[in-house]
């Protein structure tokens, strides 16, 4: 086989590139979209419709499940299935919290504002109650409507111990994978639906694996049920502030520059940032080509 010279493997043609950089936008999106006050709609719709769908998912599997029509086993890998969809198709729109211990989480680590928390909380709690709404509208007030509880011989205290570390594993996940606030890419969208999956693989029949107030919160204030439901509250959130901790101590404080390019890997060995553009070329006769591995820090630097 003839080798392909080192030129024709760096060179792409124009209309390549901009094929990627649209791909790359489309996967990653713009960090000045996400944060631009006048779009601030639409990242609380996305919050709103990402939670719905992932409620909408869990609560269902385990009301089915609990009707006997699902295995357990179904019912708590579907949410993980769930995730990995949202974020890879809208992540970059609002960063696919889906959950209000994450977006503290990320204010607590300087890489959202503050001042968006509690209006990503308050559509999370909407979204969780309209896929609670939704599934009284089909199955009626049965199972709980897949409400979190603590599984047949465990006690509240079980559960909630478990809920902290589940949640502290969860969200050390989302804080090691994410770009900077957002949950985006294919990396992301498997590390997070990964770990959930596997989290109710083995820990569901204590807890229920919730990891996340409002997917509780929905089926709880439709079915009329909050037994235990400070175990699904607290539980998470000191889990969350566990994580962030995690965090400091192994990734350096956030919210900074140089903490965002060592998170995306664009930041050397040496503690100097990369490149993000190819050295430029001595022969001009023809069109400088682009190497193909500057496509991503391109992006990456608009997204500081």
């Amino acid at each position: 086989m003839t080798a392909i010279p080192d030129r024709e493997r760096a060179t792409l043609p124009a209309h390549d590139v901009q094929r990627a950089q649209h791909l790359w936008m489309l996967e990653f999106g713009s960090r000045s979209e996400f944060n631009d006050p006048s779009l601030a709609y639409r990242r609380l719709f996305g919050e709103l419709l990402g939670t719905f769908m992932l409620v909408l998912v869990a609560a269902g599997g385990g009301l089915l499940h609990a009707r006997g029509q699902v295995s357990l086993s179904a019912a708590v890998v579907a949410p993980g299935l769930m995730v990995m969809a949202i974020i890879l198709f809208m992540g970059a729109v609002s960063g696919a919290h889906l959950n209000p211990v994450v977006s503290i989480a990320f204010a607590s680590r300087g890489d959202f504002p503050w001042r968006r928390v509690p209006g990503y909380i308050v559509v999370q709690l909407l979204g969780a109650t309209l896929a609670g709404l939704f599934l009284l509208a089909v199955f009626g007030n049965v199972g709980h409507l897949g409400a979190t509880l603590p599984g047949p011989g465990y006690d509240a205290w079980q559960a909630f111990l478990m809920e902290i570390v589940l949640t502290a594993v969860l969200v050390s996940v989302i804080l090691g994978t994410a770009s900077s606030a957002q949950n985006v890419g294919t990396i992301g969208a498997l590390g997070v639906g990964g770990y959930i999956a596997l989290a109710g693989l083995w820990a569901a029949p204590v807890s229920g694996t919730s990891m996340n107030p409002a997917r509780s919160f929905g089926p709880a204030l439709v079915a009329g049920d909050w037994t235990a439901y400070w175990v699904y509250a607290a539980g998470p959130l000191i889990g969350a502030v566990i994580a962030v901790g995690c965090a400091l101590i192994l990734r350096g404080r956030g919210g900074d520059s140089t903490a965002r390019a060592a998170a995306s890997g664009a930041l050397a060995s040496d503690g100097e940032q990369r490149p993000s553009q190819p050295k430029p070329r001595t022969d001009r006769s023809t069109a400088p080509p682009v190497q193909s591995s500057a496509v991503a820090p391109a992006i990456i630097d608009e997204r500081q």
